[in-house]
């Protein structure tokens, strides 16, 4: 590939101008067009074109996401009218979807400029929230406010009635989902392989107490019963809708509605399954790294200092 263009999707409150300022850097260096969304122009140096945020996906050949797991989702949504490939920069604590952590920039760049890369193809929820439209790559979610009762709603699946829930939360994921908010409620891990939706209730009380599989195929109805408390609506973390006490969420699977930028993904799914792991370990990350070996300490503190310029 001759020439690239790139959008930045940043963090929305992080300090992001070392990367930034390294991808700038490297774009002048190689002649390469960079745009940012116009409420982004103050955090981006002047070389950086703003656009309005609706073209940004449209005039870009490839989105970089400068943040975490929150931003990359962002990134995808966004592209969804007319996919195109994410790849991301790691700012964030965990991140399963982010690849690239700062120091490994400059490299990651050099590579996707040079067409070195494959894509990864990630299916998404097409929503009907009470007539609004909206995406979801991981996981929507209907929870309850605290200390004012529970979600209490009806599953039905392709028109068919399967029963109630009665819980704190429900939610509903994609395959890469189920490593989030699912999981953390108890739902199983879907190999990203499979095309499938899972719906799983937090912290049942009575009805449906077990995750549902369904077939990508099936369409999910969640509606809210008369007496259940207010609801707010996430997707993908993020709430789009709150105080709902009526209304249904109809859910469908669209596949291959985001594209995510692999450079080594055998060192990322190794990544992945350890990162995995960790959840499930009760000691904090400052705990993990006494652990470690002396030397393995001091290299993980150089991986953490900013990015070459």
């Amino acid at each position: 590939m001759d020439r690239i263009r790139l959008g930045l999707v940043l963090h929305p409150t992080r300090d992001v101008s070392p990367v930034v300022d390294t991808i700038a850097a490297w774009a002048a260096r190689h002649q390469v067009e960079l745009t940012v969304r116009e409420q982004d122009r103050q955090r981006v140096p002047e070389s950086v074109r703003p656009v309005p945020e609706d073209q940004l996906p449209a005039g870009a050949d490839v989105l970089v996401s400068v943040g975490g797991d929150g931003t990359m989702l962002g990134a995808l949504r966004a592209a969804v009218p007319d996919p195109k490939p994410v790849l991301g920069v790691h700012l964030g604590k965990l991140g399963f979807l982010v690849e690239v952590e700062p120091p490994e920039l400059p490299a990651a760049l050099d590579r996707l400029l040079a067409g070195e890369y494959t894509v990864e193809s990630h299916s998404c929820l097409a929503c009907d929230v009470c007539g609004d439209d909206v995406v979801a790559f991981n996981d929507i979610a209907l929870i309850r406010r605290p200390g004012q009762g529970f979600v209490t709603a009806t599953l039905a699946v392709n028109g068919q009635q399967y029963g109630y829930y009665r819980c704190d939360a429900l939610v509903v994921s994609t395959p890469s989902g189920s490593t989030a908010y699912s999981y953390a409620a108890g739902g199983p891990l879907i190999s990203p392989a499979t095309r499938a939706v899972v719906v799983t209730p937090s912290a049942p009380m009575s009805g449906i107490s077990r995750s549902v599989v369904l077939s990508s195929d099936e369409r999910v109805r969640l509606e809210l019963r008369p007496g259940s408390v207010p609801v707010a609506i996430e997707v993908d973390g993020q709430v789009i809708r709150d105080g709902s006490t009526s209304g249904a969420v109809d859910i469908g699977y669209r596949t291959d509605a985001g594209l995510v930028v692999r450079l080594d993904p055998a060192r990322y799914q190794e990544r992945s399954q350890l990162k995995l792991s960790l959840l499930d370990l009760p000691l904090l990350p400052e705990q993990l790294r006494e652990l470690l070996p002396e030397n393995l300490r001091r290299q993980l503190g150089r991986r953490e200092q900013p990015p070459p310029r």
